[in-house]
C-alpha cells in the first residue's frame, strides 16, 4: 500500500465530513455535526501527524489514534442514518470511504506491529 494513499484518502474523507457537518448544522443539528466533523477529521490529522513520527513507536500511537477515530466516525454515521438525518445513499457513500479508511489503518497497524 503506497503511504500517500492514506493520507490522500484521509484528507479528502476530511472535507466530505467536513460538507456533512455544515449540512447537518442547517438542520440545527449542531451536537451531532459537532462530533461527527470532530471524529471524522481527526483522522486525517492523526494519519498526518504520524508522518512527522519521532520514533516508531510515535508513529504506531497516531495511526491507532487515526484507527479509533474511524471507527467513532462510523458510530456516528450509523446514527445519522438510523436518525434520519442521513439517507441511504449519503450513509452507504460515506460509511464505504470510512470502512475503507479503517481497513488501510488496521493493515498499517498490523503491519508494523509485526516488525
Amino acid at each position: 500500500m503506497r503511504e500517500n494513499a492514506i493520507v490522500e484518502k484521509s484528507f479528502e474523507f476530511a472535507v466530505r465530513i467536513l460538507k456533512l457537518s455544515r449540512h447537518l448544522r442547517g438542520k440545527q443539528e449542531f451536537e451531532l455535526a459537532s462530533q461527527v466533523l470532530r471524529s471524522g477529521t481527526s483522522i486525517g490529522a492523526n494519519v498526518r501527524e504520524a508522518q512527522y513520527a519521532h520514533s516508531g513507536d510515535d508513529f504506531l500511537a497516531k495511526m491507532q489514534i487515526a484507527l479509533k477515530e474511524a471507527s467513532e466516525t462510523m458510530y456516528w454515521l450509523a446514527l445519522l442514518h438510523r436518525g434520519e438525518l442521513l439517507n441511504e445513499s449519503e450513509h452507504s457513500s460515506l460509511s464505504q470511504d470510512c470502512e475503507e479508511l479503517l481497513k488501510m489503518l488496521v493493515s498499517v497497524t498490523k503491519q508494523i506491529k509485526e516488525k
